[in-house]
């Protein structure tokens, strides 16, 4: 039976809901909390869906006790998780977070229970993540890393981080003017992109919680452990999904086995891991700024040496015969 408490969200996606609650199942928490938003007006199929999801969850065939924070009318996503979110540390101090969409692999609770018990009082660490995006490149030689990124397909917190979520972001846009600001993002490109969602956040444009979380765990200076292979895949992709809209059902990332449970020896942000995730998960790569950039540079060596040209001619040429 698992240690720590669960925190399930759900919505209206039976199909989903099944397979993640299987994996819940198969864990036995002896403590499940479940967060539920109620059907939107003007969705004639969510009254249906909404109670054939809630009945998923409605009998829990082993010793459990069962807290249910269930909401009548629709709140949306954002008020909805955040405010869950809410009540679920005002019962527990630590809890392991998942989605109706997001199914873990085995290994998922144990890192979570394992690591939440190591760094419960540990003021550098605010999120374990059972996210992995390096696309099978290994961070180090432990089971996982630190990255300021706190996934939520799957993750874990305790009370003590959670007591500094603010939903309406009240420290932005002001902290974006300031040193603190740019030491935590020093990558340009980087600073411009979340600006952006946070500027859009701020005015109301995206419906939604977690880039609020992202921002409140930067502003404290918070890390997440993130493992070295990917724990929890996201089934949510489809035509039925709120956010992840898609024309059919997508995938998700593959999951694997943790292993033998290997600690890192320092609680340090791993930088080039979280270059990369930036570059390839929020658009980094292609920014057109970095675009714009290399560009100028090229502009930069060409007029520095004429000899540049010549240089790039024969290499190409050579490749070419």
């Amino acid at each position: 039976m698992l240690n720590a408490p669960i925190a399930f969200i759900i919505f209206n996606r039976p199909r989903h809901t099944r397979q993640s609650f299987e994996a819940i199942r198969a864990q036995r928490p002896s403590k499940l909390l479940i967060i539920a938003d109620g059907p939107r007006p003007g969705h004639p199929t969510d009254f249906d869906r909404c109670r054939e999801t809630r009945e998923v969850v409605a009998n829990i065939d082993w010793p459990c006790e069962v807290l249910r924070h269930y909401s009548d009318d629709n709140m949306g996503c954002k008020l909805r998780v955040s405010s869950g979110l809410d009540w679920v540390f005002s019962q527990v101090e630590r809890a392991i977070i998942l989605e109706d969409d997001c199914i873990p692999h085995e290994d998922f609770f144990s890192y979570c229970d394992a690591l939440l018990d190591r760094y419960e009082n540990d003021s550098r660490v605010w999120v374990i993540t059972g996210n992995n995006f390096q696309h099978g490149k290994k961070q180090g030689d432990a089971s996982y890393y630190f990255s300021k990124f706190n996934h939520c397909w799957g993750w874990a917190t305790w009370r003590r981080a959670w007591k500094h979520y603010r939903v309406d972001i009240p420290f932005w846009p002001e902290w974006g003017s300031t040193a603190d600001w740019r030491r935590k993002l020093p990558d340009p490109v980087e600073r411009t992109v979340w600006s952006g969602l946070l500027d859009r956040v701020k005015r109301g444009e995206i419906d939604t919680w977690d880039y609020q979380w992202t921002a409140c765990v930067w502003y404290h200076g918070g890390l997440t452990a993130t493992p070295n292979v990917n724990l929890v895949t996201n089934i949510g992709f489809g035509p039925d999904a709120t956010h992840t809209v898609t024309s059919g059902d997508e995938e998700g990332l593959p999951i694997y086995p943790l292993g033998e449970l290997i600690h890192p020896q320092k609680v340090k942000q791993n930088v080039s891991a979280d270059r990369h995730v930036f570059n390839h998960n929020f658009g980094g790569l292609n920014h057109p700024d970095r675009f714009m950039n290399r560009l100028k540079k090229r502009r930069d060596q060409f007029l520095r040496s004429p000899q540049w040209i010549v240089k790039k001619f024969r290499q190409v040429f050579n490749r070419q015969a």
